[in-house]
């Protein structure tokens, strides 16, 4: 596995795998990788013959400098996991080599940029789509992996590359939970014995809604998952939606084909989102 900190080695890498025509996937991570991110790289090599992951704590969509500063980077345990998944190049960039000068970005990415997580995180969009289109940019992959969790995320960088034109595929794949239900994040780690206890609610009210989809409506079951949530200690609900899931405006009724549930809150001091694809 070759690892590269600069866009020219890594370009220079890339050069003869394009010469003769093989697909290329990029998994894009900002390390402190767990077993969600080696799903997505299992599936990458599924699909295409070589595969780039970068790593880089893109400090753009941070809205908060405390959050960028503590966000984990554990990076001798990320490249021993690489490894051993079978990746074969890591691009792990400075600041400066993605960032060499001040930049002024901003790129239409429709209503729903603003609502949910945009409402919560403003600007965080315009930040994630930024290193993405620059990451695309230095790898021009075939095919890029993200993340279900980070459902939200998909939608805002499958618009920057409709904005683009870029030639490139976006897959979506699944969430890895743990045996619990709680969704694998990279946040996880910041979570007491107890907090960890509490934060199994949002995935319990989720699957309350899956379960119930069929039975009840959509204020019933909003009412029911909310109640879930609020009264558990330790966990401070932001937001439970149930979207059109190309939108993210709330389903009036069950009658459309694209409907997830998606669900945000603080549980002690740690902020989680997770979601589940409902039809």
């Amino acid at each position: 596995m070759e690892v590269v900190n600069t866009i020219a080695a890594l370009r220079s890498l890339l050069g003869p795998i394009k010469l003769v025509k093989q697909k290329i996937a990029l998994v894009p991570t900002m390390g402190a990788l767990h077993k969600g991110h080696l799903s997505l790289i299992d599936l990458a090599k599924q699909q295409a013959d070589f595969v780039v992951c970068s790593i880089f704590v893109n400090p753009t969509q941070f809205t908060d400098p405390k959050d960028l500063e503590k966000y984990p980077r554990p990076l001798e345990h990320d490249l021993d996991m690489l490894r051993v998944s079978g990746c074969d190049l890591v691009f792990m960039p400075s600041v400066k080599e993605m960032y060499p000068e001040p930049e002024n970005w901003h790129i239409d990415l429709g209503p729903a940029e603003f609502l949910l997580e945009g409402e919560f995180r403003k600007g965080h969009y315009q930040g994630v789509t930024q290193i993405v289109k620059k990451l695309f940019d230095a790898v021009t992959p075939d095919l890029a992996f993200f993340g279900q969790k980070d459902f939200q995320q998909v939608l805002m960088i499958q618009k920057m590359v409709s904005y683009f034109s870029m030639p490139v595929r976006i897959i979506t794949c699944p969430i890895i939970r743990e045996g619990d239900g709680l969704a694998m994040s990279s946040r996880n780690i910041h979570l007491s014995a107890e907090d960890r206890q509490n934060a199994l609610v949002l995935s319990k009210a989720l699957c309350y809604v899956r379960d119930n989809f069929a039975r009840l409506s959509i204020p019933e079951l909003l009412q029911g998952a909310r109640a879930m949530i609020q009264s558990t200690p330790g966990v401070e609900l932001d937001y439970f939606t149930i979207a059109d899931g190309a939108t993210l405006i709330p389903a009036p009724d069950k009658g459309q084909s694209n409907i997830v549930a998606l669900a945000a809150a603080k549980v002690g001091q740690t902020r989680l989102i997770d979601n589940m694809i409902l039809s």
